[in-house]
């Protein structure tokens, strides 16, 4: 029974280990997806592209009616007032002892062609008197205004709402763009920690192999040396080259657990999770990617193009607003609306009577500045053409790491397939080798030459690998098109959650 209860304890404890240490392989497919779906880096752009979202949201709205209401819901006096008392000229004072309520309802709205503001307004003014008039009584006065309109217009040839329209889209668009283009910036660096990973696996192997072939050889040693065909020197060798074989396995085993870690903590995985990615295989495609196509998605699809121009609409921007704000100055404010004052609150809507107020706030023209008007209109010219002149610049740079990429990944494709033919060659020169060892036909020089030849072709190969697959990403980053499906990268925003 006792026996029974053990060997259940040891298949449950077993499943709790292999559940808590799940192996999971991955493929550089894999790796890519998982870190566009739940890395740091994915959240934190994803809630970048957020924040523009109701960046533009705000702006939208900005040019939408707006509807607010506004109180003072009371409002004490106990005070003295100064009057004028015209027949008897004198100044005299009375007490005003009274309680009073506001509220208004204003719908307002930006008019986008003019740069001007259309308000509709309606408000409602209550004051109760505590005092009593000739009669005794204690007056409660509705005031109303059910109807006003009015324009606010600043009439300078600035609109500020019509380069917000040019502008604020096209930030809206950057985001989008720059959301896609971090997909392809954690593409990268996933590639990047992929074949760091690889190339740990690779050493491990590598390490085990040479303590494989150290230990076989040590022991062939020793029989040779018993019958004198091996020199003491030469065993010892052998045995220290197996010490040495084991301490590389030893270090090899820590950088893959340290490296495994860090594959992990990117990827956002569960703790216990042993990581095990798969060597892509040789690349044999012969995808072949046409500069000036490249290019002209590039110029597309970037959203460093797209930003570039944004920095010249702005500049516009700025030398219009110079010109403006250091210019003649006119500012409208027309309105019209009705007026009703009454005891009794219904009457206070009854029959109201028209009041009008057209009104120009304020006129400013300058006559003497010292220059200062053509200083700043100058000055934003300036700042100007030195915008235009860095983007130039900037595209040209642009234009040229594209074309190098582009060539670099085209001449990829080859060096894969040639480092893959010699990883196969100098495995088995190495077979062959140590076949010709164990027979007495070689030395031990030559068998550590094919070892090392081994070891330099196997890292040559998973380091071409690596270049190709990086450089591909990063065409795609820079282009944000797929070349093989010939389609532009997209994500569907509308999955993205915005709160």
């Amino acid at each position: 029974m006792n026996r029974i209860i053990l060997i259940i304890s040891i298949f449950f404890l077993s499943l709790s280990v292999s559940a808590q240490n799940k192996v999971v392989k991955l493929t550089l497919s894999d790796v890519i997806d998982l870190a566009s779906r739940q890395s740091l880096d994915a959240f934190r752009q994803q809630n970048m592209y957020r924040s523009s979202y109701w960046g533009y949201k705000y702006y939208q709205a900005d040019k939408r009616p707006f509807l607010s209401f506004g109180s003072n819901p009371v409002s004490y006096k106990n005070i003295y007032s100064p009057y004028y008392d015209p027949d008897k000229q004198i100044w005299g004072s009375n007490k005003q002892n009274s309680v009073a309520s506001y509220g208004s309802m204003n719908l307002s709205q930006n008019i986008g062609l003019t740069g001007g503001t259309l308000n509709l307004s309606s408000d409602l003014n209550v004051t109760k008197n505590f005092i009593k008039d000739v009669n005794g009584d204690k007056i409660t006065t509705f005031t109303a205004n059910p109807f006003v309109i009015g324009y606010t217009q600043r009439i300078n040839g600035y609109n500020s709402l019509r380069w917000k329209s040019k502008i604020e889209p096209l930030k809206f668009e950057i985001a989008k763009k720059n959301l896609i283009q971090s997909l392809e910036d954690i593409a990268v660096k996933a590639t990047g920690k992929f074949f760091t990973m690889i190339d740990a696996q690779i050493d491990l192997n590598i390490a085990n192999t040479n303590l494989a072939n150290a230990d076989t050889l040590y022991q062939l040693g020793k029989g040779r040396y018993q019958v004198g065909t091996v020199t003491q020197d030469e065993l010892l060798n052998m045995e220290l080259s197996l010490m040495n074989a084991k301490l590389s396995v030893t270090r090899a085993n820590q950088n893959l657990v340290r490296t495994r870690s860090d594959l992990n903590s990117f990827l956002a995985l569960e703790k216990g999770t042993i990581i095990e990615c798969v060597l892509p295989s040789n690349v044999t495609s012969t995808l072949q990617i046409d500069v000036d196509e490249a290019i002209q998605k590039s110029m597309q699809n970037n959203p460093d193009i797209l930003t570039q121009r944004r920095r010249l609409l702005e500049s516009d921007q700025s030398v219009a607003q110079t010109k403006a704000e250091n210019g003649l100055s006119v500012y409208l404010n027309a309105s019209a609306g009705l007026n009703q004052r009454s005891d009794v609150l219904e009457q206070a809507y009854q029959n109201p009577s028209q009041s009008q107020n057209l009104t120009v706030a304020s006129l400013s023209v300058p006559i003497l500045d010292w220059g200062k008007r053509k200083g700043a209109v100058l000055m934003a010219k300036s700042n100007r053409e030195v915008v235009r002149n860095t983007i130039n610049q900037e595209r040209i740079d642009f234009e040229q790491s594209v074309v190098m990429n582009v060539m670099e990944f085209n001449l990829q494709s080859d060096q894969v397939l040639n480092s893959a033919r010699a990883d196969t060659i100098a495995k088995k020169g190495f077979e062959v080798t140590m076949q010709r060892f164990k027979i007495g036909k070689l030395d031990i020089t030559k068998l550590n030459l094919a070892r090392n030849d081994v070891e330099n072709a196997r890292r040559a190969y998973i380091s071409s690998l690596r270049k190709y697959w990086t450089n591909y990403f990063t065409i795609r980053q820079l282009t944000l098109f797929d070349f093989v499906k010939k389609n532009d990268l997209t994500v569907d925003f509308d999955k993205i959650p915005t709160e």
